[in-house]
């Protein structure tokens, strides 16, 4: 694929690409992967619609914030591994500013935004979630096999939905893969550029498993609440599949019981994060901000915020050359033929639930969300600004109604 931005490659381009990112992109998760695959596969081109949907796949493997490890995995091929802590960095700490700043008091309020505005929010993911759904599927759903992958996907995640059954769709569509497709010898390799050896993605790798069963140790030798904050954090990122939502009850098991966040504040903090773009798992810096004893303010909501996070970086560190090596080869790309026909799947169903569910309530939300894909799609503008111009809507809608 042709690179039209070549200059995107130092770690200050990638920052800033990601800072705009992690002010503008509202809607959870589902709605990242989204501005991600406008902003690199359509607009940048960094890569292939298909070596895009192979690393979505990838990272819905992984334990932790799936769109927070397509970006750390996107700065990592951009410009190594300062791209990755530049993209991290950029989409992330908008967000956790913010949470900071409301554990310490400097919100005034527990609504970091209008309601309406922040439906508005809601509504325009609708929209962001529905662009990447029909440009994925015309790519990666080209025939009938494929579509019936995608549409049974669709429907296991929305009749169970579990953690777990997301991982055990994509690979059961793996297997289906195998078994229906067989790519010819000239279907050629969608390369994605990864500055990682194989000897440090053990090295990665390693270091994970080693700080997931050694902190637990420490943590009891050492009574020390610092190191105790890192250990739940870490544990938290590093054992939690199916993104945000999920890590909520694990964060709260560990941190209410002690007594180290009461559970008004917890549940006050919950609300904000739902106020701010960006990563869910940001709301570790609201906790980190609020701790009663040991670490709090900056200091222990950059260290929370650090600790949650590290888990993924390691994962992505440690599992992207192998994962390189395997889409090479010919019954790996059959493999990911169906993978990737679930990946799309899976968005169909995130399209209806939760995006569409908790947005389009009224006559009025749907012709909101009408006029951004028409924006997104056809006029070609700016996601940011379609962000920023359905966040007026959704006020003025409230307002009048």
């Amino acid at each position: 694929m042709t690179d039209i931005r070549s200059e995107d490659r130092s770690p200050w381009a990638v920052f800033l690409i990601f800072l705009r990112l992690g002010l503008s992109s509202f809607g959870g998760p589902v709605a990242h992967l989204g501005y991600f695959r406008a902003e690199f596969v359509a607009r940048r081109r960094w890569l292939s619609e298909r070596s895009y949907a192979d690393l979505v796949a990838l990272c819905q493997f992984l334990p932790g914030p799936a769109s927070s490890q397509v970006g750390l995995a996107l700065g990592l091929s951009r410009a190594g591994y300062a791209g990755a802590l530049a993209a991290w960095a950029g989409f992330t700490l908008p967000s956790a500013v913010a949470l900071i700043l409301f554990a310490l008091g400097v919100a005034g309020s527990g609504e970091a935004l209008a309601p309406g505005a922040l439906h508005g929010l809601k509504v325009v993911a609708v929209a962001v979630v529905a662009q990447a759904v029909w440009g994925m599927a015309r790519n990666l759903c080209a025939d009938a096999p494929r579509v019936s992958i995608m549409a049974i996907a669709a429907c296991i995640v929305l009749l169970a939905p579990r953690a777990w059954t997301q991982v055990g769709v994509i690979a059961v569509a793996a297997l289906a893969g195998l078994a229906l497709f067989k790519p010819a010898a000239g279907d050629g390799h969608d390369p994605l550029p990864v500055a990682v050896g194989r000897r440090a993605g053990m090295a990665s790798l390693a270091l994970f498993f080693v700080l997931l069963l050694g902190l637990p140790l420490l943590a009891r030798l050492v009574p020390d609440q610092g190191l105790a904050l890192v250990d739940a954090f870490y544990r938290a990122g590093a054992l939690v599949f199916g993104g945000g939502h999920v890590v909520l009850p694990l964060l709260q098991a560990e941190v209410v019981p002690p007594g180290w966040v009461d559970n008004e504040a917890f549940l006050a903090g919950y609300g904000a994060a739902q106020a701010v773009p960006g990563p869910l798992f940001t709301f570790a810096a609201f906790l980190g901000a609020s701790m009663n004893g040991g670490p709090s303010g900056w200091a222990g909501g950059l260290l929370c915020l650090v600790a949650v996070f590290a888990p993924s970086f390691l994962l992505v560190v440690g599992a992207l050359p192998f994962w390189e090596q395997l889409r090479r080869h010919r019954r790996t790309q059959a493999a990911l033929a169906g993978v990737n026909a679930a990946v799309v799947g899976l968005l169909v169903a995130a399209l209806y639930q939760p995006v569409w569910t908790s947005a389009i309530l009224r006559p009025q939300d749907f012709a909101l969300a009408l006029v951004a894909l028409v924006a997104l799609v056809f006029w070609k503008l700016p996601p940011w600004l379609v962000v920023v111009a359905c966040a007026g809507g959704g006020w003025l809608l409230g307002a009048l109604a």
